[in-house]
């Protein structure tokens, strides 16, 4: 059952993330600078690493399965950064 909470906390902690990357990359859309989107790049790896950081280094003091919330955060920020991307760039109706 560690493994399952592992997994739910890892993916809510990377949707958390993935939400964090979509504010700042449509942010950096709407200034339409490539100086803008440079600058989202890196702030977009930088919380990556600061999610996927965190559960590391909260290893020893996680409640559940460590190995499981690392894969669910690393799942959640891929998957949703996929999604989120796709809902920026699609064509309003």
């Amino acid at each position: 059952m560690s493994h399952v909470y592992g997994a739910a906390a890892g993916l809510l902690w990377g949707a958390l993330a993935a939400l964090a990357n979509m504010l700042i990359n449509r942010a950096a859309l709407k200034k339409n600078s490539s100086g803008a989107m440079l600058a989202a790049n890196m702030a977009r790896l930088a919380v990556d690493l600061i999610a996927l950081g965190t559960v590391f280094l909260l290893r020893g003091r996680l409640p559940f399965s460590f190995e499981a919330a690392a894969i669910g955060t690393a799942v959640s920020l891929s998957v949703l950064g996929i999604v989120f991307s796709y809902l920026i760039i699609r064509p309003q109706k």
